[in-house]
């Protein structure tokens, strides 16, 4: 680990000053500070977690939180406002038990924003009897905030008593079915590998209650590692798509420095007489004579896509320098600065040809 990272970051700073540090980082191009900044930061830092108990009323949340903490159960509550607790083993976990989406205080259509849905780290979809068309709408709002969840069917001793009147019964048969239909049902919804729990919050010493407490258990440290990761992501894709724009402003700038933008081309054959079809036949670049940014960029990425396949025919014969190798990582730098020197050399030749076309020149095409 850089010693003079350390030093300028001391690992008890608060998240949203690491958030900064490393935006800084990114803006002034040193994304290895702000790396070595996050894992100083996840090494020495026990990052709280705030898990949200979400489903329908009457799922049986209040009872499965009780059971998931180890606490015995007077009675399901009923919840109308968000009630926190402490995890027993991790202090710095938390739970919080939200009002059931779908009541009349918290109707489906308002629930996210009445709740505050998107400042929860993780959550646990609690779901009774079968999947609901609210289930669906938590698992895809979780999905679209890019975080993760467990989705728990509870009451499963009802289901299991109910299925025992069959005369084929088999309690693992019922409960493979019933894991089956949940996972396919968000599946068809687009979300992809869902961990899907069966448990009965009165018999947490059946089904699949002691399984999703040891999932937890081990899933804890990536869980607390997501909640860093996924802001500096977002600062990280903000950062890139301003470079992204410089970058296309830079060779929207190239391309007009050389007068190959389509309204000079078309002023300059007004002004030569030569047609502004004679003057871009002499053009080879595709980046010239195009009017947006956006088909600008494609057509850059095309052209340059076309030049490394003609350099990596052209290098063909070279030895190949082995992966990671101060070589191969020379040559990282060098491809990338070839193809763009490749590009403004055929816009300086274009430049070149098309001034020479419009003053009369025989130029060759």
């Amino acid at each position: 680990m850089c010693i003079s990272v350390l030093i300028n970051m001391p690992y008890w700073i608060s998240m949203e000053d690491l958030f900064a540090s490393v935006k800084s980082d990114l803006k002034n191009n040193d994304p290895a500070a702000a790396a070595a900044k996050i894992k100083t930061y996840l090494e020495n830092n026990d990052i709280p977690l705030n898990i949200a108990i979400t489903g329908e009323c009457d799922a049986g949340k209040s009872s499965f939180l009780k059971a998931f903490r180890g606490i015995e159960d007077g009675g399901a509550d009923v919840v109308d406002t968000t009630s926190v607790y402490p995890h027993p083993k991790y202090p710095n976990v938390t739970f919080s038990d939200l009002p059931g989406i779908g009541s009349t205080k918290f109707p489906a259509d308002e629930y996210l924003k009445l709740v505050g849905f998107e400042k929860f780290d993780f959550f646990i979809i609690i779901s009774a009897d079968r999947f609901r068309e609210n289930d669906v709408k938590l698992a895809k709002e979780i999905q679209k905030m890019k975080k993760n969840f467990f989705f728990v069917r509870t009451k499963i001793d009802n289901n299991i008593k109910a299925a025992q009147r069959k005369k084929d019964f088999s309690e693992e048969r019922t409960l493979t079915q019933m894991r089956e239909d949940c996972v396919q049902g968000l599946k068809e919804q687009g979300i992809e590998s869902p961990q899907v729990f069966l448990v009965s919050s009165f018999h947490p010493h059946l089904y699949d209650f002691s399984l999703l407490q040891e999932t937890f258990d081990r899933e804890l440290p990536e869980l607390k590692k997501h909640v860093l990761l996924l802001p500096v992501q977002n600062i990280s894709l903000e950062i890139n798509n301003r470079k992204k724009n410089l970058m296309a402003a830079f060779v929207r700038g190239c391309v007009q420095g050389f007068f190959l933008d389509k309204p000079s081309l078309k002023k300059l054959a007004v002004t030569s007489g030569v047609t502004y079809t004679d003057l871009c036949a002499v053009i080879k670049s595709p980046l010239a004579g195009v009017e947006t940014d956006k088909y600008l960029i494609m057509k850059m990425l095309i052209s340059l896509t076309v030049t490394a396949a003609l350099l990596a025919v052209k290098d063909r014969s070279r030895s190949i320098p082995k992966f990671g190798s101060p070589a191969a990582m020379s040559l990282s730098y060098i491809i990338p600065y070839k193809l763009l020197m490749f590009s403004l050399n055929k816009l300086a030749d274009d430049a070149q040809k098309v001034f020479e076309r419009a003053v009369g020149f025989n130029t060759a095409e």
